[in-house]
């Protein structure tokens, strides 16, 4: 049964919609006392399936590194003070994310520490932040599928977001990078756009969410100008029906946008345009389109369709103009300026950052889960759209849904956003499919529909049976995937840096999965760390451990490096001692330790050697 064939199946009348919900028990379609029982329930589950966690702090660099940031807060630097004086060069880096997540992390910590000692209350905090981001996405993603299917729909919304909360990473005690309120601000603007009755309120709220969201970090700016643009697009289409609630999100969105940037832009990069978070650039644009769509809907509301969408072009126009005189960089990805040398031996290798090419090379196994759910729930929005079935409300769906599933073809980090966006659709689907099973329970055809869009909905599934694939039981292919570093060895623990944790402050060279470990474990500043506003750290690191030892005791001593941290099972070191037989790494890999590192006294059982640059004589 092909995708497309299913996709029309479920394309149901119009005036189905919202028959479960007037049918339904008030206390049973709440959606805030019900999406409350299923959040406990999550975040229950959540506590015992990760009971076991060795340590407080997530295991991606991100979480160790907002731990750093967040630290630093704390410990007194300014909330317009970004700069992250331990990491790169001397001078430090600055960094691009938002005091937006600081904020309240740190708030937790200081709360925490009323009761318990400093780590303690960072335990307590970073177990409590995560969960307690459930409560809001289960709300929302109820919410939605409440207003988009009704009651039931609502149901099957809070079942398939329960499903992925807990086959993500992003909701597990410890993880505090952004990501995890990003997808709850992208759950909060689906909700409020999905009112039909277009309530000035709501698309206010969306707008407030929008705003938020460029002020956290720019990995959802495409679904902010989607967002932006359908708004736009029901105001051309709809006129004055549509009016106060255009006028309510353009105002709202300028006020709020313009919040976020004066309380996030310190005044000496206001004429700054960064492409990585809110700067000038998306502050213009967004600003742009809001003046535009705010002018059109006060003054243009009541010309008639073809002079509404005439007036949208114009707007459009204008918008684009102000992206090329001020942000013209804007339009590319951001990390295309990379060095060559560390799209080769970094960013080609952060599994996130991996295109469709890539994963179908070497996991093809996860195509599944990355792609499949997206897919699925774009095609029943185009059948929907194609029988007029709330073609305006399917067309925004699928418009938000479309832009995440196209980030996903070229980073797989969009995946989670375009497979969450895809629940409201399929929860619409699954509800009305149900209702026809019901009515026929002996209809073979209804069962197998019913069944397989359960199946077909759930990322995990296919996950599953991309697993299965992969170890032959359904193809007969095998599929090598490789080890991830903390799988591999032991190179960021407490213990492995143990040694020079009570040392003077220096300057550590180490591969750069190991930078935020050493951030947060030590006082130095660490050389290189996996982030692309650090690239002459980076390159500096490479740029050593590449070099036959003779020359890398020049680059050591340029960039003031103290203490070499090894770590043999590092897969970027791995790849640096094979594409460098003579080099740094591969001599030290081959236990040849030049004479001018002393050995670091460790503990035999540690995968990581240390060594302290000898003074030059």
């Amino acid at each position: 049964m092909g995708f497309i064939d299913m996709a029309q199946s479920l394309a149901m009348p119009p005036e189905a919609a919202g028959a479960a919900e007037k049918t339904a028990p008030r206390h049973w379609s709440h959606p805030a006392l019900v999406a409350l029982i299923y959040a406990v329930v999550i975040i229950i589950a959540q506590l015992v399936i990760h009971r076991h966690l060795t340590d407080y702090v997530g295991p991606d660099n991100d979480d160790a590194m907002r731990l750093v940031e967040v630290r630093d807060f704390l410990a007194g630097q300014g909330w317009f003070d970004m700069m992250q004086y331990r990491l790169g060069l001397e001078g430090g880096t600055l960094m691009h994310w938002s005091r937006f997540i600081d904020l309240p992390i740190a708030s937790l910590i200081l709360f925490f520490r009323m009761f318990v000692s400093p780590e303690g209350a960072e335990a307590a905090a970073l177990t409590v932040w995560p969960l307690t981001l459930i409560l809001p996405l289960m709300f929302f993603m109820g919410l939605a599928g409440r207003r988009i299917a009704g009651a039931e729909g609502m149901h099957f919304s809070l079942i398939l977001t329960s499903l992925f909360v807990v086959i993500s990473p992003r909701f597990v005690p410890g993880s505090i990078d952004h990501d995890n309120v990003q997808l709850g601000l992208v759950a909060l603007t689906v909700a409020m756009l999905a009112d039909e009755t277009y309530r000035p309120r709501n698309f206010a709220i969306a707008a407030i969410a929008l705003a938020v969201q460029l002020g956290i970090g720019a990995e959802t700016t495409p679904f902010v100008a989607v967002a932006c643009m359908s708004v736009a697009c029901l105001w051309a289409w709809k006129g004055e029906d549509f009016a106060p609630a255009a006028k309510a999100f353009a105002l709202t969105l300028t006020i709020a946008v313009s919040a976020a940037f004066f309380s996030l832009v310190p005044p000496r990069l206001y004429s700054t345009v960064t492409c990585d978070n809110l700067s000038l650039g998306f502050y213009a644009i967004t600003s742009a389109g809001c003046v535009g769509l705010l002018l059109s809907s006060l003054f243009a509301s009541r010309l008639s369709r073809p002079w509404r969408i005439a007036i949208l072009a114009v707007n459009g126009a204008f918008v684009f103009a102000t992206t090329v005189a001020l942000a013209q960089q804007c339009l590319r990805n951001p990390l295309a300026d990379l060095d060559p040398m560390l799209m080769d031996f970094w960013l080609s290798r952060v599994t996130e950052a991996q295109s469709i090419i890539s994963v179908a090379h070497r996991q093809p196994d996860t195509l599944g889960a990355f792609y499949a759910t997206g897919l699925l729930a774009m095609l029943i929005c185009a059948a929907r759209i194609l029988r007029g079935n709330r073609a305006s409300l399917h067309a925004m769906l699928m418009a938000l849904i479309a832009i995440n599933w196209m980030i996903t073809l070229v980073q797989v980090r969009g995946a989670e956003f375009a497979n969450l966006l895809a629940i409201p659709p399929l929860a619409l689907a699954i509800a009305e499919l149900r209702k026809s099973y019901m009515a026929d329970t002996r209809n073979l055809r209804s069962v197998l529909l019913y069944a397989v869009t359960i199946l077909a909905s759930v990322p995990a599934v296919w996950a599953v049976g991309g697993a299965l694939a992969s170890k032959g039981i359904i193809n007969g292919f095998t599929v090598a995937t490789p080890a991830k570093a903390e799988e591999a060895a032991n190179c960021a623990s407490r213990e492995a840096l143990a040694p020079i944790a009570g040392l003077e402050p220096g300057v550590v060279a180490a591969a750069s999965n190991m930078g935020a470990p050493i951030l947060r474990f030590t006082p130095h500043r660490a050389l290189s760390g996996p982030y692309h506003r650090d690239p002459d750290g980076m390159l500096a690191e490479l740029h050593i451990g590449l070099a036959e030892p003779k020359h890398a005791e020049a680059l050591l001593r340029e960039a003031k490096v103290t203490i070499v941290a090894f770590c043999k099972g590092d897969p970027q070191v791995e790849l640096i001692s094979e594409r460098a037989p003579k080099g740094f790494y591969a001599q030290l890999s081959a236990g040849r330790v030049p004479v001018y590192l002393e050995p670091i006294a460790a503990p035999t059982e540690s995968d990581v050697q240390l060594y302290r640059v000898k003074p030059q004589d």
